[in-house]
Formats: structure tokens, sequence, C-alpha cells
């Protein structure tokens, strides 16, 4: 195993774990001036969610089943994903003000707690996601699997509440 690859691997998820989430709170607080609102984003950058918990769960079980070419190009994909819906995500907040959720009472208790879990979990993913991935790249399957059995229902639990809290909103954006 060549220590100096990993070491390389290693520092590129330290620094991507730490830019990604401090880029897009600073990218969020930019409104670029004069240019039409891409309000048409929130169901396409939604629906990559979607895909992607979808496509988890069919990497997941390729895997089970014995299909690791499979479960590898759906894994490749599931990353293409989450950066796709990460472009959108922050294009979409630099061309259009936020929503403002309009639910009361316990729905409004929900759908923040739903929206905070994403938020946190959305930051806490990238580094596990990273390192679960690099440690197959490298061919530490016996690594990999322990860290997948987290990686794997975080990832899906952030897909999946990426949806519901769009669900949620969805009503409230201005048309």
């Amino acid at each position: 195993m060549d220590k100096a690859l990993e070491k390389r691997y290693n520092t590129w998820i330290i620094i991507l774990s730490i830019v990604i989430p401090i880029v897009v709170v600073i990218l969020f607080g930019v409104k670029i001036p004069n240019v039409k609102p891409l309000s048409f984003l929130p169901p396409i950058y939604a629906s990559i969610n979607g895909v992607t918990a979808v496509l988890l769960l069919a990497a997941v079980w390729a895997i089970k089943n014995g299909k690791r070419k499979l479960h590898e190009n759906l894994m490749k994909v599931c990353i293409l994903c989450s950066v796709l819906f990460l472009g959108m995500y922050v294009a979409y907040h630099m061309t259009s003000d936020s929503t403002t959720y309009g639910g009361e009472g316990l729905i409004k208790t929900v759908y923040f707690a739903i929206l905070i879990s994403h938020i946190v979990l959305s930051v806490i993913i990238i580094p596990i996601v990273l390192v679960t991935y690099v440690r197959a790249l490298l061919g530490k399957f016996d690594l990999h699997v322990k860290i997948a059995r987290y990686a794997f229902p975080l990832w899906l639990y952030v897909a999946v509440t990426g949806v519901v809290v769009y669900w949620m909103i969805s009503p409230y954006y201005a048309h």
C-alpha cells in the first residue's frame, strides 16, 4: 500500500470537509445582482436527492448480491448526484431570496427538526463519504465496510430528508 498516496487522499478529505461547508455558507449569503432567480431549481435538486436515495439503496442491494462493479458505479453516481445537488442548491440561493416556512404549531417544529438534522448531517456526511470511498479506492475493503455501515444510513437520511424538506416548504415558494 502506498502510504504517500493514502496520506494525500486523507489531506484532501480534510481540506474538502472543511472548505465545502465554509464555501457553501459564504456563497449562501452572496446574491448575484441583476440575475433572474433560478426558481426552477428546487424541484430539480430535490429530485436529485430522491434519485440519490434510490441509488444508495440499489448500491447496497448490489454489494449484498455480489455485484461489486455495479455497486462501485452506483456509488460514483451517488457522489456525482451530491455534487450536482450542491451546485444547484448554491446557485438557487445566490439568485433567490430564502423562502420562509409558513406552517405553524407542531408541523413547524417538525419541519425545523427535520431541516436542522438534515443540514447538520449533510456537513457531517462529507468526510464520512469521502473516507468510505477512499478506503474502497485503496482496496481496504475491510475498513470500507466498517465505515460504510455508518455512511449508508446517514447519507440515506440526508437524501430522504432533502426531499421531505422540499416537499414541506414547496407551498411557500414565491411563484
